[in-house]
Order: structure tokens, then C-alpha cells, then sequence
């Protein structure tokens, strides 16, 4: 039996499976394998480095500061979030990420990212800091539209989100069987399809394959959660999710919403303590 934890995306929903991930954490719980998607991959990566109290910590301290996240950055280099110091700097030099605690641990790490010439999901296990760095956390977490593309190895890339948001299947589809998924919407929540699909088909006009995944988008996010929906009613995952819509936006520059989302996944997860120890067990 292998136990699988899934982490969705959603920006600084982010927050609410951070405080999830470190009741868990500090709770001895221990998975074979974890999959993160964009915001679920950045911030997930600190569950097999060891990392508690990470991802709430430093997204407190710059979610105002200008380098870290603001229409200063897209201009200058193409990103809302800037390149050089939300993977350079903070996880290198003012929050240090802690590699050789994640290489040590034999937790698989996967991530979820999205081919944009191909408008399929690219699936990779990220093993450190020889994989390319941040790279691969950054493609995965690259929102269209405030991104630019994330080459490596001669792949195009943006956020995973865009074609599996929820990889669930994916996880059952390689041998994991006892899965926990953390999402950050609630359960009465219907995706609906983006506004921003004028834009979406300008801008990526050469990368049409990119442009329909996008067009559907919310169908395949809809498709997932009820997927998840009947995995969990089969008592064939654990699903934990906010009880209703998270206080905070996508970029959220409010630290004390940030916390409050936070808290809340903290208390979703002290709620689901047994369950979820039962569950695994």
C-alpha cells in the first residue's frame, strides 16, 4: 500500500494547505509520495524537506514587498511574482530552503506542469537541487498570462494547473492507493470559464494546443473535483477542503488574511487529526 498526498494550486489559497501540511507535519504523519500542483508544489515542497511553519513564514514577511510579487515585476521580466527573488533569493539566501533535508528523505516529490506546445500535463519527480534548482517548482507554478514560459530541457512550460489541476488520477495511475488530497476551494465551488480567454488567445496564438486546454479548462477542473468527490464517497481517499471560500485573493498582499487562511487550514486539519491517521493506517 502506498500513501499518496495530492495538493492542489490556487495562488495564495495556498496558505489554507500550508497550515493543513504542518498540523501534519507536526504530527509525525508521513507519506510515500506526495504530487503538488503550482501553489500546492511551492509550498508542498517544504513537507518532505522537513520544513515547518515555511511557507506561512515567508510569504508573511514579503507578500508586500515589491520585489516579491507586483506590476513593477511583470513589466520589467514578465513575472508577477519576480524570478530572481522569489526562487533566488528567499529560498537561497533570507528563508533558506533546505535541500539536503529534501534529498535525504525517500518521500517521491512529484510535480505537475503544462506543455504548452503540446497543451498536455508534464508530470516530473523533482529530486533537488541537481534538477534544475527552482526551475521545475517555478514552471508549475507560472500563472498564464503573469508568467513567462519556464524552458527546460527544451519543453516550454507553465502552471500545471492549467490541464490537471487535481491529480488524483495520476497518483492511482503509478501505485498509490491511500490518498490524501488537500484542496483550497470549497466543496459547493464550480469553475467557471475565465474571462480572460481574449487575451489568452492573443498572446499565446503560437501555441494553439495551449490556447484550447485553457478554453476547457474549467470543464476539466469540474470533471476532477468530482472525480475526487466520488473517490472520497467510496472511501477510496481522504479529502480535506476549506468549509467555505478562503479569505484571500490569488495575490494576496494582506498578511493577516494570509494568517487567517493559514489558521483555517490548521483547523481543518486538527479536526481530521484521527481520520486521517486511521485512514493511513
Amino acid at each position: 500500500m502506498k500513501k499518496g498526498l495530492i495538493l492542489e494550486g490556487g495562488a495564495m489559497r495556498g496558505m489554507f494547505t500550508a497550515g493543513v501540511t504542518d498540523v501534519m507535519m507536526e504530527n509525525g504523519i508521513t507519506f510515500d509520495g506526495i504530487v503538488g500542483v503550482s501553489a500546492g508544489a511551492a509550498f508542498g515542497v517544504n513537507y518532505k524537506s522537513g520544513q515547518i511553519g515555511r511557507a506561512i513564514r515567508y510569504n508573511e514577511r514579503f507578500c508586500n514587498d515589491k520585489r516579491y510579487c507586483s506590476i513593477r515585476n511583470l513589466f520589467r521580466d514578465g513575472n508577477l511574482y519576480s524570478k530572481d527573488f522569489c526562487y533566488g533569493e528567499v529560498p537561497l539566501v533570507h528563508d533558506p530552503f533546505d535541500f539536503e533535508a529534501f534529498e535525504a528523505n525517500p518521500t517521491e516529490f512529484h510535480l505537475v506542469c503544462t506543455d504548452v506546445v503540446t497543451g498536455k500535463p508534464l508530470y516530473h519527480e523533482f529530486t533537488g537541487r541537481d534538477d534544475h534548482e527552482f526551475d521545475w517548482i517555478r514552471a508549475s507554478a507560472s500563472m498564464p498570462l503573469v508568467s513567462q514560459l519556464v524552458e527546460i530541457e527544451g519543453r516550454k512550460l507553465l502552471d500545471g494547473g492549467i490541464t490537471d489541476a487535481i491529480p488524483l488520477q495520476y497518483f492511482e495511475s503509478i501505485g498509490y492507493t491511500r490518498n490524501v488530497v488537500i484542496l483550497t476551494q470549497h466543496a459547493e465551488y464550480d469553475k467557471k470559464e475565465t474571462t480572460a480567454m481574449p487575451f489568452i488567445r492573443l498572446l499565446y496564438r503560437k501555441y494553439p494546443a495551449l490556447v484550447q486546454a485553457m478554453e476547457v479548462r474549467h470543464l476539466m477542473y469540474n470533471a476532477q473535483r468530482d472525480y475526487v468527490n466520488r473517490q472520497e464517497a467510496a472511501g477510496k481517499a481522504l479529502v480535506i477542503r476549506p468549509d467555505s471560500p478562503l479569505p484571500v485573493s490569488r495575490v494576496e498582499k494582506n498578511p493577516a488574511r494570509l494568517r487567517e487562511a493559514y489558521n483555517i487550514g490548521r483547523a481543518a486539519a486538527e479536526k481530521r487529526l484521527e481520520d486521517i491517521r486511521n485512514y493511513l493506517s
